[in-house]
């Protein structure tokens, strides 16, 4: 059984996060993946730690978690494709890919004819997708990007936090991990496109627009009314009670998404009536009334500890939760039985390493997990040697030269 992209390249010319994040899920569907590194650098995120992946002796290695976190079921080739011979390899090794994905600054790839309209002749049935802060266009253009400006300018750190408080960005890196993700639908549908008319073609993905993108339905309610929504901690700016709330040991969440779910949490609760009055009984009503009704549903909460809650609700069919810490969330029955965190044997370490697994489930093309990430130019000799030809001596003398 082979993956859903099985005879499909790429090469990967991207590091950080949005761009590898992007070649790491679709190498897990089945594309060879050769990721391009600067000889004696790296992909800047090797550097990103503590923590690292600890050797056999329990010291650090050169591998951070925050690389292992993006860099799966790649091949690492470095090199330096600023020098005539690095770039005439690169070219060669352009020739037999069906996907080019890059995150430089708009230009700088220009000054190598590795930019997409000094390609597009040769390789007509190219896809080349560029993933920058702000796009091929525009006034913000020449800019760097990095994820907590796209959330910053993009909106979404207006909408987090309590609503007293200062503007939060996620905890984790959504704009650049959202680009990852359309850049890989976006590559999906260009091969599609390009299966069916042998034309490539450039995907211009930004950080910024990608942000925008997924506000979703608090840009659509601004785009609607013309009003900001505020800021408004955990609260759901369109339905209630949909929060967190104390209980008498701890917090659950309720997700309470229709009133019919209003009224078996009342009941379980032991006020029945409360479902009834009119300024609760129905969604809209309580959206309104937020003020009256979150304080007499957080008064009733405490009242019980979290397991009590969650068994009774559960058994209602009330939407709920605890809140989970990441040790409690890998301890999870459910997490376990999704098979969310894959082992891989990894040269760096003596035993295999735990990796975030792919949550895509098929039922004819697996993911199929081959390679772990892959250490700085750990096949830089195997790709040379299969894809070009080059015999010992010639990768030597490259070498010497710091080519790669």
């Amino acid at each position: 059984m082979t993956g859903a992209l099985e005879g499909i390249r790429i090469f990967d010319m991207s590091r950080v996060l949005a761009g590898p994040s992007c070649t790491q899920l679709l190498g897990d569907l089945g594309a060879e993946v050769i990721k391009i590194e600067r000889p004696g650098e790296g992909d800047d995120t090797r550097k990103w730690g503590p923590p690292f992946l600890k050797d056999g002796a329990g010291r650090d290695t050169a591998e951070s978690s925050y690389y292992l976190s993006a860099n799966r079921a790649k091949r690492s080739l470095t090199l330096d494709f600023t020098k005539p011979e690095g770039r005439a390899i690169a070219l060669r090794l352009i020739a037999q890919s069906d996907v080019l994905v890059e995150n430089y600054k708009v230009g700088n790839l220009a000054k190598y004819g590795l930019d997409y309209p000094s390609l597009r002749h040769d390789f007509p049935r190219l896809v080349y997708c560029s993933v920058t802060g702000f796009g091929q266009t525009g006034p913000y253009a020449p800019r760097p990007g990095y994820d907590f400006l796209a959330q910053a300018m993009g909106g979404i750190m207006s909408l987090q936090g309590e609503p007293e408080g200062e503007p939060m960005k996620g905890a984790v890196a959504f704009a650049d991990l959202m680009a990852g993700m359309y850049s890989a639908v976006a590559i999906l549908a260009a091969l599609h496109h390009r299966d069916r008319t042998g034309e490539g073609q450039h995907i211009d993905m930004a950080l910024l627009d990608t942000q925008v993108a997924w506000l979703g339905n608090q840009a659509q309610a601004y785009l609607t009314s013309g009003k900001a929504p505020p800021r408004l901690g955990n609260a759901h700016a369109t339905v209630v009670p949909y929060h967190v709330f104390p209980s008498a040991d701890g917090h659950i969440v309720l997700a309470i998404g229709n009133d019919g779910q209003f009224r078996k949490f009342c009941a379980c609760a032991g006020v029945p009536d409360l479902a009834a009055d009119p300024r609760f009984a129905t969604n809209s009503a309580r959206v309104v009334n937020r003020a009256v009704v979150v304080p007499e549903v957080a008064r009733l909460v405490a009242q019980r500890k979290s397991a009590d809650w969650i068994a009774a609700l559960e058994q209602a069919g009330v939407p709920c939760s605890p809140i989970n810490s990441l040790n409690q969330v890998f301890a999870d029955q459910q997490v376990k039985a999704r098979d969310m965190v894959v082992r891989m044997a990894h040269p760096g370490a003596p035993e295999p390493i735990a990796l975030l697994a792919n949550p895509i489930k098929y039922s004819a093309t697996p993911v199929e997990y081959k390679l772990p990430p892959p250490t700085m130019g750990q096949h830089t000799e195997a790709i040379l040697h299969e894809m070009l030809g080059l015999g010992d001596a010639e990768i030597a003398a490259l070498r010497k030269s710091g080519v790669i």
